[in-house]
């Protein structure tokens, strides 16, 4: 650590003391861990500020402070539980050591430490058999019937602490995953299979048990089930087993492994929808008499919430499944930790072998890691071991035997300043955890020279010592307390070292009596001005250089030298390439700069010639063309003040190429002109066509005429009107006499017919002798 130390030293002497600038809170981000801080009095100048006192080792002993008055706390480091590796016949052991780690960090400086690991012979194995009861494992059912001895005289090779149960599963007992007829139900499976057993989803069997007369009881006692789709609900199945600790029984200081057996893929989150079930899972324990009861109303897990709540109960998957699937299992083997895949034989007879070179693959890699870690805070992993795998995010050491102690060094860097903040460190699947606790260093650990409050001759009598500067009393402020208030406020003091109420000093100095005492620069030059917001070392640069090595800086501005221009002073003097070919600058519409046209008013670039923007001259000079081709016009009486940026000649055809305007004048006649705008923004020269366009003079005698044979023609039309109005109202009258003509002569007939029917002669006969206009004679025979 002291020859990183000095290295370092040597490369930072040149980094300004602002970049390691602290005081009350004393490091910054990298350079924290360089920092050391000064005590003596009179360290500073006057303006100068009291950061300079942190800084490093080297730099503060050229200015003359002493060895054994820097303060430069390191890392603290303190095991605070560390028992012994060991293992013990009641299954109690103890694999990593140190179990507790107290820190005390300085922001910035890492601190390392090791932590070992030595697998024990002997720990205690739970293992928990999981099997796919869907109709396609009926022959593989078979065997693992009477697989209890071979599974158990396997595990008396690893450990004499073995226990063992039983699950199965199949799929959620809803459409489109299982048959909802009531008889398919409860027999889902070849109407000619007699032994089957109802449809379910997940049900646990065995609790874990060392006695393999019991597993192989219970197993016997299953049968097969089945369901309607290829994909089975192992993730539902996994999830139950590893969160329902009590059920399973899990052992809380045992190898605890989950063996999954089946010849097809699995559901997972967001495959509920298709039977309408939209709860996401819960990650909680749902078991009711051993069956699973939220397998119809919540959805699959995800792979991620499977995968946490395996590491989170130490459990390690084993998937023992057909060649069809394998390769779906072993992509699912990449996000869960702690897990093998191997492929079954198609009647499962192989399944005993298979766990044996599993549980070996998976204890043989050691993968220690962290839990979440504290904001600004990082760890580093790095395995002492010959098959070992460095990372940021957790350690791998490869075939390690049991017995074989490794070793895991350990790198933890706080970046920022806490308090209190812990993480944990512990094997993936195994118990034991490292606790690791952080606190940092964030104050300035230094004695004052005498008691606080004390007067001392360093600060004119008016205030106390602390860690080498002057604390005023009140009354008395400024880096030695040497300015006294008196009757004044010290807020408006202040106030009036900032700049439009801005920073005190523009934070480049001290307020001392109300005026500003400027610090150095970094360069050693000081700052200046009424606020100090003036230096002369941080003008713009070009080629790396400030105010281009051409001039100085002077108030953040380059003064630059004769011959050159520009911001940086990054341009040689010279207008050529602003040059038109009318040996004018920018047309007169702008400036040349760095041999570059500026242009004015929305003139462009490169000799701010045109003017997309601007408005067409057609229009804006249409007053001055009038009053100077035709004397005429708003501007007739003072035409030659109004227009004398305009020269204009009077032409029958046009010389000039540029477009041709026409406009009206104020007596509504057609001007036809060209302009040729010259050097600068408002100088034209004009064309004019001699004759206008102007329409030709009102007839009045067609006007007047025509307005009589209007009047006229109206006047008849007013007068055939109201003739047919009239007419209209006479024929109307007509038709209404005529009506009441026809009813007077009905009324007559009808008055001699009722006296003829009142005779009280009895007609019998009758016969017409003459009609004429008047009468009629009937000879009646009585």
């Amino acid at each position: 650590m002291e020859l990183v130390l000095y290295i370092t030293v040597i490369v930072l002497s040149v980094i300004p003391w602002k970049m390691l600038m602290c005081f009350k809170i004393y490091y910054e981000e990298e350079f924290s861990f360089f920092f050391l801080l000064p005590f003596m009095q009179n360290f500073t100048k006057a303006g100068e500020q009291d950061a300079v006192r942190c800084n490093t080792r080297a730099n503060l002993i050229r200015r003359g402070c002493k060895e054994n008055e820097i303060i430069s706390p390191l890392n603290k480091l303190n095991i605070a539980k560390d028992d012994p590796l060991s293992a013990s016949e009641n299954g109690q052991v103890v694999q990593m050591r140190p179990q507790k780690i107290d820190l005390d960090l300085r922001p910035g400086l890492p601190v390392s430490f090791n932590v070992s690991f030595k697998a024990a012979e002997g720990h205690p194995v739970d293992l928990y058999y999981l099997m796919d009861l869907s109709y396609s494992m009926k022959d593989d059912l078979a065997n693992v019937k009477v697989l209890g001895t071979d599974l158990f005289a396997a595990l008396r090779k690893i450990t004499n602490h073995a226990r063992i149960g039983f699950g199965a599963f199949v799929d959620k007992t809803v459409l489109p995953y299982t048959n909802t007829n009531k008889e398919k139900l409860l027999k889902p499976c070849d109407e000619n299979d007699q032994q089957c057993q109802a449809a379910f989803g997940y049900r646990h069997v065995l609790s874990l048990t060392p006695n393999k007369n019991d597993f192989e009881a219970e197993v016997k006692k299953q049968f097969i089930s089945g369901n309607l789709d290829s994909p089975e609900g192992s993730l539902d199945a996994m999830m139950q087993a590893a969160v329902c600790e009590d059920k399973i029984g899990w052992n809380s200081n045992s190898t605890r492994l989950i063996v999954l057996t089946t010849d097809a893929g699995f559901h997972m989150a967001g495959d509920g929808k298709l039977a309408g079930i939209l709860e996401p899972n819960d990650e909680q324990c749902h078991m009711e008499n051993n069956l699973y009861v939220k397998s119809t109303e919540m959805d699959y897990p995800s792979v991620g919430q499977l995968a946490t709540q395996l590491e989170k109960n130490r459990i390690q998957t084993i998937f023992a499944v057909t060649q069809n699937v394998e390769s779906v299992y072993k992509e699912l083997s990449k996000m869960i930790p702690k897990s093998e895949v191997g492929v079954l034989s198609s009647d499962s007879k192989n399944v005993v072998e298979l766990i044996e070179k599993a549980y070996n693959a998976l204890s043989s890699k050691v993968t220690i890691t962290h839990d979440s870690l504290p904001e600004n805070v990082r760890v580093v992993y790095r395995p002492i071991c010959s098959h070992g795998e460095k990372s940021e995010n957790q350690g791998v050491c490869d075939q390690v035997r049991v017995g074989d102690e490794v070793i895991f060094e350990i790198t933890v860097t706080a970046d920022l300043c806490m308090e209190n903040k812990f993480f944990t460190i512990s094997p993936r699947g195994i118990k034991d955890t490292l606790t690791v606790t952080i606190n940092t260093t964030c104050k300035c650990q230094c004695d004052t020279a005498g008691p606080i409050g004390d007067p001392h001759p360093h600060c004119n009598n008016s205030g106390s010592i602390s860690c080498g500067i002057c604390r005023c009393n009140k009354g008395h402020v400024g880096q030695f307390c040497n300015c006294k208030i008196g009757d004044k406020d010290e807020h408006t003091l202040r106030a009036s070292c900032q700049k439009d109420n801005g920073t005190e000093c523009e934070g480049r100095g001290d307020c001392v009596c109300g005026r500003c005492e400027c610090h150095n620069t970094d360069s050693g030059s000081q700052y200046y001005g009424p606020y100090c917001e003036c230096d002369d070392d941080h003008c713009e640069k070009f080629q790396n250089q400030q105010c281009g090595g051409k001039g100085k800086c002077k108030c953040g501005k380059c003064d630059c030298n004769p011959g050159f221009e520009g911001s940086a002073c990054q341009c040689k003097t010279s207008d050529e390439a602003c040059r038109t070919i009318n040996n004018s600058v920018c047309n007169g519409r702008g400036s040349c700069k760095c041999n570059q046209c500026e242009c004015r008013g929305g003139y462009q670039r490169p000799h701010c010639l045109e003017c997309p923007g601007c408005t067409d001259p057609c229009q804006t000079k249409v007053n001055c063309i009038e009053c100077l081709g035709f004397e005429s016009g708003p501007f007739k009486k003072n035409c030659s003040e109004a227009c004398k940026t305009i020269s204009s000649k009077i032409v029958e055809k046009f010389t000039f190429t540029s477009k041709e305007c026409k406009q009206k004048d104020s007596e509504g006649c057609w001007m036809t002109f060209k302009l040729v705008q010259l050097v600068g923004e408002d100088n034209y020269e004009a064309e004019i066509r001699k004759q206008r366009e102007c329409p030709p003079p009102p007839n009045f005698i067609a006007i007047i005429g025509g307005s009589i044979a209007a009047v006229a023609l109206i006047g008849i039309l007013l007068l055939m009107l109201i003739k047919l109005l009239l007419y209209m109202k006479d024929l109307k009258e007509f038709k209404k006499f005529e009506n009441e003509k026809k009813k007077s002569k009905w009324a007559e007939v009808r008055h001699h017919s009722e006296l003829f029917v009142q005779t009280e002669i009895a007609v019998t006969h009758f016969r017409l002798v003459s009609l004429d206009s008047d009468c009629v004679v009937v000879l009646v025979s009585c």
